[in-house]
């Protein structure tokens, strides 16, 4: 074992927009101010992605992470991750997976933020799973369990203002709700819009965008819901929404770990869940927030009702959240997890 920083890549072909690829630029950023770690970014060349990398002083490189056949950029890829001569490489989803090859002179680690298909992390030393049942997910599909670790997300702790609650053509004076995320049959929008007719007080902020936004404005349109729901498109403020709102929902029918249950704790936005793999998994009925069932409109308006008429328990919510957060899901409890788990590694293959 050695005192000196172990140097690390962190690889991400990801799309232009994404929780996972804002959640890596706040990891490798988080690791970068860590002394126990020197780390490099390889990414898809998204100009914002890697300003705002190197903004917050991580070394980036930039590449096309193309088809299998782009030959000439996986090369160039390779050979400048040899050069910076990594002791670990992590990985984050399936292309920059694909990209990556085992190797002697390094250990590889793939990061699984969702019940991928197994065989396109097959090639991994360990491999980090973001909930507890992801990490099933991998042990059920025949990966060693001594090579598997949980290690969670942690939110955007960057001090936020609340907006005025009557922006977006907001009446001030009413319940405010807000739902974010991609806009995709997964994240189960339709199930809040339908809880929203028995809400008759209550406006709806949806941030996001993707394939059902056409749908989800011709359900809002067919319920008669249009004067109160407000579809905010894709945004990079969503805890400054949360800390101008009264209530956090997240519908969804499948979410890996759902990070934005995360962001909620850390501003003090209460919430109320489905139980899809991940916020079943992280949050305590009662204490950090609400389940229900998913799927389930009337469990889901019933939900978000006791919690817009109840000031207790709302600060209830707060405080129980706030505690599990720093316990377990903090910046800096996350960011010494991985330092801890590298170093482990680093005195394994010496």
């Amino acid at each position: 074992m050695t005192d000196t920083p172990i140097r690390t890549a962190q690889v991400l072909a990801g799309a232009a927009q994404g929780g996972a690829e804002n959640f890596f630029v706040r990891l490798v950023t988080g690791m970068h101010e860590h002394p126990g770690m020197e780390v490099k970014a390889f990414i898809r060349n998204h100009a914002h992605r890697v300003e705002a990398l190197r903004q917050g002083g991580v070394e980036t490189e930039g590449f096309r992470f193309g088809s299998a056949i782009d030959m000439l950029d996986r090369h160039h890829y390779r050979k400048a991750l040899n050069a910076f001569e990594p002791e670990v490489v992590m990985t984050w989803m399936g292309r920059a997976s694909a990209y990556t090859p085992n190797s002697r002179s390094y250990t590889l680690v793939n990061r699984l933020g969702h019940y991928y298909k197994l065989k396109y992390y097959s090639h991994s030393d360990y491999w980090v799973g973001i909930s507890k049942g992801i990490c099933k997910h991998m042990i059920d599909g025949g990966f060693p369990a001594d090579r598997i670790v949980h290690i969670p997300n942690f939110a955007d702790e960057t001090p936020v203002i609340p907006i005025p609650r009557d922006s977006f053509n907001t009446p001030g004076d009413k319940p405010i709700i807000l739902s974010a995320g991609r806009l995709h049959e997964n994240k189960a929008f339709d199930v809040v819009l339908h809880s929203l007719t028995e809400l008759p007080d209550v406006t709806l902020w949806l941030a996001g965008s993707g394939p059902e936004e056409a749908n989800l404005k011709a359900l809002c349109k067919q319920l008669g819901l249009e004067s109160r729901v407000r579809f905010l498109g894709w945004r990079t403020d969503v805890t400054t929404l949360m800390a101008s709102v009264d209530l956090f929902v997240c519908p969804s029918r499948h979410e890996g770990l759902g990070s934005i249950v995360m962001e909620s704790w850390a501003h003090r936005c209460p919430i109320v869940a489905t139980n899809s793999q991940g916020p079943g998994e992280a949050i305590t009925d009662g204490l950090s927030g609400l389940i229900t069932p998913v799927d389930d409109a009337p469990a889901l308006t019933k939900a978000i009702n006791r919690v817009l008429q109840s000031d207790d328990l709302r600060q209830q919510l707060i405080e129980g959240a706030s505690r599990v957060y720093a316990e377990g899901y903090s910046k800096a409890y996350i960011v010494q997890r991985y330092a801890d788990f590298y170093q482990e590694i680093r005195g394994k293959r010496g």
